[in-house]
């Protein structure tokens, strides 16, 4: 530490085990490892102080004591033995691991996939399912990265190579795209949208998306899942012989994104949650995905009117549409 400069503040979780607290030892240890805490000595764990490790070692405090174990949390600053910066080092190698153990795992499935050809349906199912992992694992890994490692860049740019390697893999369909192609604007403004009865996640998305980007006074239908003739003035989506439904791999509110405003990053991040929530295929991993799929469930739940759970899903879809594109900015 510079002259001058202050010392860190540090929360420090010491503790003991009763006698045969085998399985607690382990439980203990695991919760340890999920929020970064770095042991400086036997069973004496440090975090950077802020909000987050208080509470986390608040927890762990009472779930030690409740097992009968004896433990206090200190806050403390090192000013001798071992100074801050040593510790903002111990920090870094353990992130440092954490990131080369994951960036070997994604190179092994970029190598895995780079050997297959062709690469069939069960090959691409495979390396999107180590993509939805290695995404979900990247994001816990920073979330514990107090100090900035070293093998993050590296890391966040081997996901992002293997992502674009698969993608090139994946060539859906471009009928809907061609269909969308050939109308004016004028073509599909004021129309009636037609979906099937009980909607749920990639219908009520994709309502917002159409009404947000497409035809904002666009009106809504809901019908039978099959044999239904359009009228005049009426498009289908999210149906069977729909003019825009699901292309390849991807389904209609990803379609209908990538036509309508296929540069907008916080579109597409909204997509990629409406896909893993709606194929249940594990493609992207975000980490939203879950509390997302749960506030639309407990909707569709509550809400037997398909008008009502369009309306409650658009002020979801919005906001969550806000969230990504505030984050970008």
């Amino acid at each position: 530490m510079s002259a001058g400069e202050s010392a860190r503040n540090w929360l420090v979780l010491l503790f003991q085990f009763p006698q045969g607290a085998g399985s607690q030892r382990v439980k203990i240890w695991r919760r340890l490892q999920s929020i970064g805490a770095i042991a400086i000595k036997n069973s004496v764990y440090v975090l950077p102080k802020n909000d987050q490790s208080q509470e986390d070692f608040e927890w762990l405090l009472a779930e030690l004591t409740a097992g009968g174990a004896e433990a206090a949390l200190l806050e403390s600053q090192f000013i001798s033995g071992m100074d801050d910066e040593e510790l903002r080092e111990l920090f870094n190698c353990a992130r440092d691991g954490d990131y080369a153990a994951l960036a070997e795992e994604i190179e092994a499935a970029e190598q895995a996939l780079a050997d297959i050809e062709p690469v069939g349906s069960q090959g691409l199912a495979a390396a999107r399912q180590v993509l939805a992992r290695a995404r979900t694992r990247l994001a816990d890994i920073e979330a514990i990265d107090y100090f900035g490692a070293a093998r993050h860049e590296s890391t966040q740019a081997s996901l992002l190579s293997f992502g674009e390697h698969l993608a090139a893999h994946q060539t859906p369909s471009l009928e809907g795209v061609d269909q969308m192609k050939d109308s004016t604007p004028t073509d599909l403004k004021n129309r009636v949208w037609v979906t099937r009865r009980n909607v749920r996640v990639d219908r009520i998305a994709s309502a917002w998306l159409i009404r947000r980007w497409i035809d904002s006074e666009a009106r809504f239908k809901f019908v039978n899942a099959k044999g239904y003739v359009p009228k005049k003035g009426e498009i289908r989506f999210d149906m069977f012989d729909a003019e825009f439904t699901h292309q390849g791999d991807q389904c209609t509110f990803e379609v209908l994104a990538g036509l309508a405003a296929p540069e907008d990053s916080a579109l597409r991040s909204v997509s990629e949650i409406v896909h893993d929530i709606d194929l249940k295929d594990g493609k992207f991993g975000r980490p939203e995905t879950e509390g997302i799929a749960s506030v639309l469930s407990g909707l569709v739940a509550s809400l037997e009117n398909d008008a009502q759970r369009i309306e409650r899903g658009s002020a979801l879809f919005e906001d969550l549409y806000r969230h990504f594109k505030d984050a970008s900015a």
